[in-house]
C-alpha cells in the first residue's frame, strides 16, 4: 500500500516532523511506500538530511515551495501569516495528479497503523477530521455561535484527510480570503475556524479517541467513556496522539506519561540516525 503525507514546517519544526514520520514507519506495517510533501516558504536547510533519512523508511521527500502568487489577494499580517492557508489550499499547491493526501501537524505521534484512517471513504466529502471530545459538545455549540454556522461540529485541523480531486472543484482561494476579512475579529485559530465555517458540512467525522487524541484531555476521555479508554486501551487502539497547545513533548520540562512515550521515540530515532 502507498500513502501520501503532507506537512507544513520550517527548519525549527523539521526535527519534530521526523519523529512523527519515524513513528508512522514503526507502526504502519501494511504501508510499503510513502510520498512526503512538505510545504515551505523557502528551501529547508535540513533538506539533504531529511531526504537521506526518509529513504531509510521507504519515503520520498518532496519539497513544495509555495508560490506567492497564490496569495496576492490574501489578507496577510503578523496574525495571519501565509502559512495559515497552506492546508486549506493544498489542492492549489500540490501536484495536480494527486487525488488524496493526509495532512498531519508535526506535534503528532503515531502509535498504531495509519492505514484505516487513510482508507476512510471520502466519496462526496472534502475532508475527514475529528472533533475533540468534551462534555455536552460545548465546544461545538460555542463555535457554532461564534462562527455563525448551522452545524454543531467543530473539527480539529491537525489531522486532515483531504480529497484533493474534490477540493480542486470546491475550494476557492478567494472565498477563504473573503471569510477571513469578514470575520477577522472573531477568528481564534484562523485556518481551523475557516475550515469549520466553510467546509464542516463537507467533512466526514472520525473518532478523535482513535485519530486525534488530545493528550491534554486524558481525564475527559476516561470520564466520557466511564473508564473504557484507559491507558492500556489507548496504547492498543489509538493511532494519533496529538500534543495540542503550548506544552510540547520535546520540551525538557514536559514529563507526563505521553511525553515520556514521545521521548522514547525521539531517543530511538536518534539511535537509528547515529548508526
Amino acid at each position: 500500500m502507498h500513502l501520501n503525507l503532507l506537512f507544513a514546517v520550517d527548519d525549527k519544526f523539521a526535527e519534530h516532523m521526523l519523529v512523527t514520520l519515524f513513528s508512522i514507519f514503526r507502526n504502519s506495517p501494511t504501508i510499503n511506500t510513502y510520498d512526503v510533501y512538505v510545504l515551505q516558504d523557502q528551501p529547508l536547510q535540513q533538506a539533504a538530511h531529511l531526504k537521506s533519512t526518509l529513504v531509510r523508511w521507504h519515503m520520498t521527500y518532496h519539497p513544495v515551495l509555495v508560490d506567492d502568487a497564490v496569495f496576492n489577494d490574501a489578507p496577510v499580517s503578523d496574525r495571519y501569516p501565509k502559512s495559515i492557508y497552506y492546508r486549506l489550499l493544498a489542492s492549489e499547491l500540490l501536484p495536480q495528479d494527486l487525488d488524496k493526501i493526509l495532512y498531519l501537524d508535526a506535534d503528532i505521534l503515531v502509535i498504531n497503523d495509519l492505514t484505516p484512517l487513510y482508507q476512510v471513504d471520502l466519496t462526496g466529502q472534502l475532508y475527514a477530521a475529528a472533533m475533540h471530545t468534551d462534555f455536552l459538545n460545548l465546544t461545538g455549540t460555542l463555535n457554532q455561535f461564534r462562527l455563525d454556522t448551522t452545524t454543531p461540529h467543530y473539527f480539529n485541523s491537525g489531522v486532515l484527510l483531504i480529497n484533493l480531486a474534490r477540493a480542486r472543484q470546491q475550494v476557492h482561494p478567494q472565498e477563504i480570503f473573503d471569510v477571513i476579512r469578514a470575520h477577522k475579529n472573531v477568528l481564534i485559530l484562523p485556518d481551523q475556524d475557516v475550515l469549520n465555517k466553510l467546509y464542516a458540512k463537507d467533512t466526514q467525522p472520525v473518532a478523535d479517541v482513535l485519530y486525534n487524541y488530545d493528550v491534554r484531555k486524558d481525564l475527559v476521555y476516561q470520564t466520557t467513556s466511564q473508564g473504557k479508554w484507559s491507558l492500556d486501551w489507548v496504547i492498543a487502539h489509538t493511532v494519533c496522539l496529538h500534543f495540542c497547545g503550548t506544552k510540547k513533548p520535546w520540551q525538557a520540562t514536559t514529563t507526563d506519561k505521553y511525553a515520556l512515550l514521545y521521548k522514547h521515540y525521539q531517543h530511538q530515532l536518534a539511535q537509528q540516525l547515529a548508526d
